[in-house]
């Protein structure tokens, strides 16, 4: 079984890596966004012409992010969101309704201080995690069946 995998949410901090590395070996393909900040925030109009309005300047790379967030969701089989401590990330909001809405596995990680917070976002999840390990230890049993450890 190939498991395809949307890593969704905070672009910070390096979780995505530490999931992709404890997950070596396993046979999962991995997707997400686009984790250049600058990029990000600047493709649509870099892409689709200058807008004077910050509103609008935010709001044209919105919409361009979202045709790959859609794609990269709807494609997956399982997607993590993970909420970060630095930044509100409504987006990361979004997208685990969204999986949710689509019937997708979905795996939330974040630090214990967001339980309360998130509790109606857990309530859609199939595993609430704390740390990167977590999810690939999940990830891992999904695939072979076997306990960490």
């Amino acid at each position: 079984m190939t498991l395809n995998v949307y890593l969704s949410g905070e672009i910070h901090t390096d979780w995505r890596e530490q999931i992709i590395a404890g997950a070596e070996g396993l046979d999962i393909a991995f997707s997400g966004p686009v984790t250049d900040h600058a990029a990000s925030d600047d493709c649509g109009v870099a892409i689709l012409g200058a807008e004077p309005n910050k509103y609008w300047h935010d709001h044209k790379g919105a919409m361009v992010n979202a045709i790959r967030t859609r794609k990269g969701i709807a494609d997956a089989d399982v997607v993590v969101v993970r909420f970060g401590t630095q930044y509100k990330q409504w987006n990361a909001a979004f997208d685990a309704g969204m999986a949710a809405a689509l019937g997708k596995s979905l795996i939330v990680l974040n630090p214990p201080e967001h339980q309360h917070a998130l509790k109606e976002v857990h309530a859609a999840a199939l595993a609430v995690a704390e740390e990167p390990r977590q999810v690939v230890d999940v990830l891992r049993y999904v695939l072979t069946g076997a306990l960490p450890g």
